[in-house]
């Protein structure tokens, strides 16, 4: 493949070798159809998984051998499905020769059997009654019932029948056809005299769709079945779906809606321009896709579409230029829209062409079509549209660079505008939304009204308190002047805005480095705080106070603190992660010589291993032996049955393909990362060629060889990550994404450098109080939160202290998160504290603590607390670890107390805590009032 696939589409495709090569097998032996059904929800790259696939069966690997005479058919309910699957493989799959992917034409085909090794697409359209393919004429002979007929006596043995029923573009009457028209290679059909095919391998998002279409057939099913948290945990969707309508219609109409649904993607495009600089990406360029009415009468639309381009317009401040706003309304030409000429596209060209800015659509962008591009959408639609308005929402989750973005968490939303829907008739989108693709779309969806957002973005560059009051300069230039048919540039102002250029090379230019961060300012005046009043009713302190925040983050990001990601199941074994971790070591200059040394120790371990055989005089008979050997990973025909079928061969009379074959079975067993062929450039014997092969199948046949090989790789892996793992924050975000994904699939608890984004996106509470010094904040530098009385008073008691800075809420679970393991009745399990504090520091500037305000009747007091102790022995540059509980101080004041795990004492006696009752003395004996 031409990409790198995730691993849970590595799984994915191993398990469907598996079971296709069981399947055929049991065909073959009983004649009973087999069915194989690949459940993925949305986003999870089904077409990748099975291009892949169909590139392991006709080249073979090392668990199964080659069938380069397979034949697939890929069926779906529509034409452009087809063509979308078949370019993807085109692109995808570089062992797929030109010309083997082929669309059976209607027009044209006419065959009595089905080539070997090809790809035929076909779609139902052209398997209805009236269809040509169904029947004879002058120019056919054969009609496409009769060639698959054929196919199935003749071949069966190498047939493989695709149904694509994820993506179904079909509703009401039409759909039922479809349906119709698959469940005949399902069930057979006695009319046609069609029997039910060999083997098919349905693709859905939902076992309820693929069950529903395979009935009650005879047939023997078989699952390979994608989670949505596996989707949601490789960065291929958004985060969030929001989704905006307006409490009161009448005071925001749709032109209203318009114009926040404008701002919403001018401020995407900022956003995205700014990361995509910084990380050295190419401009992801978002678009901006209106839905709007179909037209009565004559009308191209019963929306004016002169108001809505000019609103745009207007809220930009710039004049489109043509082909950056297109439209995709059927057979229509080229429009003439306020001024602009606005030419026709399909959708499927619209991701690769980098000028289009705007897209109005009617109803054909919620069928095979996916642009991750897609930021921001308005329909138009009314509230009787749900469904298909949920349809279109399901093709914009995707990430346009397939990763979550670090930085700016903004940026993992999509949005949608819906000014004639209501609280209830979204909730139906949502309804529709989840049902469409596959009950649990791997995407939270939120509802908001227009008055009263849900979502909200804080950043560390909000406004100074002297420019907050600024007013706009409306001569200022934006993002979307000076719009030109390059893909466009932009450079930073002294005001912070941004300007467009159209020379690509003149804006890198005139884009400066980001300014210097200064020594932090604070200023601070203490306010008297009565300790006595009632918790609840504690407010926020009134503080003057003007905060650092982009230097404060640049801080933190630069000290590499430690943090964890904990997870049920390990993806990788630690020698893919190994040569994995030392492969970017090396490619980002971190540790050059990473990669090489883990190859000469792997290469030496081999070495040493043979030299013992020979000193012991073992080698010559298992080297004649060596052929016999049954490793663990064995080679398996296309039936699922071993080429060896047990028979012991002769090292002198195999061929060399025998050997070969068998060192591919080794490479396989030591992980498939070609240590033996590196052995053989090594040591290989020009004199005796086959000698170095025979070395490596001993090696990898030995279970104690591969069992101190995985050890060997553990503590390497361990090694290298403790050692590099603080030079990995100075790296750009592709670096940090790398290794994070690296280090978090090689354990189910994994160190990790702590990194703060720039913006966040937050969902705002009811109920919340208003501060001026958390560290994300909106562009007034206020951020409204929601705390419990405990957490408000434990906050106020900080606020009190003079070498107080700002304070972050660590949320629970979000990418950034700071996450300490703890493990509690033999499982491990992540604790996310409340509270990280950052207070100045005359030596290193700032200083952080981490602090966890902890009711004491929870059962897992004692186990966080043990976890927090290990943390602050790993992380001693953290200030305090603090848990915290409510009591009485001597004067009988309710106040907190804390118990400071930093402090070694104190660590050591929670360490060797026994139960909650010891835990609970220490706290009484070594916990402080502040």
């Amino acid at each position: 493949m031409k990409v790198e696939l995730f691993p849970f589409q590595k799984r994915a495709t191993a398990e469907l070798r598996m079971k296709t090569a069981e399947a055929l097998g049991s065909y073959r032996r009983t004649h009973t159809p087999q069915v194989i059904s690949l459940q993925a929800p949305t986003g999870a790259g089904k077409t990748i998984i099975m291009a892949s696939f169909i590139e392991d069966v006709y080249y073979g690997t090392d668990q199964y051998a080659e069938q380069p005479e397979a034949i697939f058919v890929w069926l779906s309910d529509s034409p452009a499905l087809n063509e979308q699957s078949k370019q993807k493989i085109d692109l995808k799959a570089d062992k797929i020769r030109f010309g083997q992917c082929v669309t059976i034409d209607d027009s044209s085909f006419d065959q009595e059997i089905l080539d070997d090794g090809h790809i035929y697409f076909l779609n139902t359209q052209k398997l209805g009654k009236a269809a040509n393919l169904v029947h004879h004429s002058d120019t056919r002979q054969y009609t496409i019932w009769e060639t698959l007929v054929n196919t199935v006596r003749e071949k069966s043995d190498r047939l493989y029948f695709i149904i694509d029923e994820a993506h179904r573009g079909m509703q009401g009457r039409e759909a039922g056809r479809a349906t119709s028209i698959m469940q005949r290679f399902l069930k057979g059909s006695t009319d046609i005299k069609l029997p039910p095919m060999p083997l098919v391998i349905g693709i859905s998002a939902t076992s309820a769709r693929f069950n529903a279409l395979v009935g009650d057939t005879n047939s023997t099913l078989q699952k390979c079945v994608i989670s949505a948290n596996e989707v949601r945990a490789s960065g291929l969707l958004k985060d969030r779906i929001v989704i905006t309508y307006p409490d009161d219609p009448e005071k925001h109409n749709d032109m209203a809606v318009l114009q926040a649904a404008t701002d919403e993607w001018k401020n995407k495009c900022k956003h995205w321009y700014q990361y995509t600089y910084e990380q050295h990406y190419a401009n992801v360029n978002p678009v901006f896709v209106i839905q709007v009415l179909a037209g009565t009468g004559k009308a191209v639309s019963d929306t004016n579409l002169d108001d809505v381009i000019a609103k745009i317009e207007e809220r930009l401040n710039t004049k489109f230029s043509e082909n950056e706003v297109v439209h995709t309304f059927g057979s229509t030409g080229t429009l003439t829209i306020n001024g602009l000429n606005v030419p026709h596209i399909d959708p499927a060209d619209i991701t690769d062409d980098r000028r289009i800015k705007v897209v109005l659509f009617k109803e054909n962008l919620s069928t095979g079509w996916d642009c991750p591009r897609a930021e921001t959408m308005m329909s138009f639609r009314h509230a009787e549209d749900a469904t298909y308005i949920a349809q279109l929402l399901g093709r914009m989750v995707r990430t346009p660079l397939q990763c979550h973005i670090m930085v700016d968490d903004s940026l993992n939303d999509v949005r949608l505008y819906l000014p004639y829907f209501n609280v209830d008739t979204v909730k139906q989108v949502i309804d529709e939304l989840q049902s469409t693709e596959g009950g649990e779309i791997p995407t939270a969806i939120d509802d908001e009204s227009l008055e009263n957002q849900v979502y909200v973005p804080w950043t560390v560059h909000t406004a100074s308190r002297s420019k907050r009051n600024t007013e706009e300069n409306p001569d200022q230039l934006n993002i979307f002047t000076l719009p030109t048919a390059e893909q466009p540039t932009i450079s930073k102002d002294s005001s912070a805005g941004y300007t467009m250029n159209s020379d690509p090379k003149e804006a890198q230019e005139s884009c400066p480095q980001q300014p210097a961060d200064t020594v932090p300012a604070i200023h601070q005046t203490s306010t008297s705080v009565n300790l006595d009043e009632q918790i609840d009713d504690v407010k926020q302190t009134e503080i003057s106070i003007e905060i650092d925040r982009e230097g404060i983050t640049k801080f933190i990001n630069e000290q590499g603190y430690l943090t964890y990601i904990v997870r049920n199941v390990r993806i990788n074994n630690y020698l893919k992660s190994l040569l994995n971790l030392t492969t970017l070591l090396t490619q980002y200059n971190i540790c050059p010589n990473a990669k090489e040394e883990m190859d000469s120790e792997v290469i030496a371990m081999m070495h040493s291993y043979i030299e013992d055989l020979h000193k012991s005089g073992e080698y010559d008979q298992l080297a004649k032996n060596v052929l016999s050997f049954k490793l663990s990973v064995r080679i398996f025909d296309v039936f699922g049955e071993s080429l060896d079928n047990g028979l012991v061969h002769s090292l002198f009379t195999a061929s060399d393909s025998d050997l070969d074959r068998q060192l591919r079975a080794a490479d396989a067993r030591l992980g498939a990362y070609g240590f033996p062929y590196k052995y053989g450039r090594k040591y290989a014997d020009l004199e005796n060629p086959s000698q170095y092969k025979v070395d490596c199948i001993l090696f990898a046949a030995d279970d104690d060889c591969v069992s101190k090989l995985n050890r060997y790789a553990e503590k390497k892996f361990h090694e290298l990550n403790d050692r590099y793992r603080k030079y990995v924050v100075s790296k750009d975000d592709r670096c940090k994404k790398q290794y994070d994904s690296i280090v978090s699939d090689s354990d189910t608890v994994s160190k990790h450098n702590f990194s703060l984004p720039e913006t966040i996106s937050v969902r705002l509470e009811d109920g919340g109080e208003e501060y001026d010094n958390h560290l994300f904040a909106d562009e007034n530098g206020l951020a409204k939160i929601k705390l419990n009385g405990w957490e408000q008073g434990v906050l106020k008691e900080e606020m009190k202290s003079d070498d107080f800075v700002c304070w972050i809420r660590n949320p629970s679970r979000s990418s950034w998160s700071l996450c300490i393991p703890y493990e509690i009745e033999n499982e491990i399990k992540p604790a996310y504290p409340d509270f990280i504090i950052v207070r100045k520091d005359s030596i290193l500037g700032y200083v952080i603590d981490i602090l966890e305000p902890h009711n004491p009747d929870f059962k897992d007091n004692l186990a966080k607390a043990k976890g927090f102790a290990k943390y602050a022995a790993e992380e001693i540059r953290i200030g305090r670890i603090q848990i915290i509980r409510q009591g009485k101080n001597s004067a009988g004041k309710t106040r907190f107390k804390r118990l400071d795990l930093a402090k070694g004492a104190i660590r050591d006696k929670v360490l060797k805590a026994q139960n909650s009752d010891e835990f609970d003395h220490i706290f009484d004996t070594d916990g402080t009032f502040d």
